[in-house]
């Protein structure tokens, strides 16, 4: 995950995302650099616009957020007519009593 942080922060800065940058970020950092990783990294990234997939990666995150928190709602929906059914049950049986 640092070999990104340090690719995002090369970028942030305005500066070019290569091989010999990414390391010179690692190391400031104290991260052991493997440099195939820094390779792949860089490589990976050639193609692509940073601040477009920042932003797209920002959104997703919002979505899933809201999709989570929409499933314990309907879990909620259906525990409260349990709990009725059940008082009902219970206020029967309790009349019942009554009646002997």
């Amino acid at each position: 995950m640092e070999y990104v942080y340090g690719a995002m922060l090369l970028h942030k800065a305005g500066q070019k995302v290569n091989e010999d940058s990414l390391k010179k970020v690692l190391e400031a950092a104290g991260v052991k650099v493997d440099a195939s990783r820094v390779k792949a990294l860089v490589a990976a990234l050639q193609n692509v616009d940073i601040e477009e997939a920042i932003k797209s990666a920002a959104v997703a995150p919002t979505t899933v957020a809201s999709a989570v928190t929409a499933a314990p709602a309907a879990e909620k929906k259906e525990d409260k007519p349990k709990q009725e059914e059940k008082n009902e049950e219970m206020a029967a049986a309790g009349l019942g009593a009554l009646f002997g």
